[in-house]
């Protein structure tokens, strides 16, 4: 895959793309932007969030939630999952407790884990077939 032109996500070892931006004020632009690059490859991959000790700001929020919204279904069809690495094992229960509302608005399969090893190897395991259900916890 090219790489270039991604600043928010490590696309090196595409289909496992790892975000590693900085949610700092006015980056949605960028985001949907790479976004739209990732759909476009009409290729599976699955996205690995590292823990996120910062609020993004509103507006962010809400143009992201906007694209995610006008991309569900392509979103759907290309993302296995949305891995969201959680050291605390309070806050991991708190992110899945939203994890069903996220997933009917905006289509793509979520998880937490609790350490990037343990994300990567549910990555690997939905790669090669495996299903939400059955990968490791």
């Amino acid at each position: 895959m090219d790489v270039a032109g991604f600043s928010l996500f490590d696309c090196r070892d595409f289909p496992v793309v790892r975000f590693i931006g900085t949610p700092e004020e006015g980056y949605a632009a960028s985001w949907c932007a790479e976004m739209d690059r990732l759909l476009a490859r009409e290729s599976p991959f699955v996205l690995i969030y590292p823990p996120r000790p910062d609020e993004e700001a509103h507006a962010d929020r809400v143009s992201r939630g906007q694209w995610l919204k006008r991309n569900k279904a392509a979103l759907a069809a290309r993302c296995l999952a949305l891995i969201v690495i959680e050291p605390d094992a309070r806050r991991r229960a708190e992110i899945e407790a939203i994890f069903p509302d996220l997933v009917k608005a905006f289509g793509a399969p979520q998880a937490t884990r609790a350490s990037a090893a343990e994300a990567e190897a549910l990555a690997r395991h939905l790669i090669g077939g495996g299903a939400l259900s059955d990968g490791a916890a």
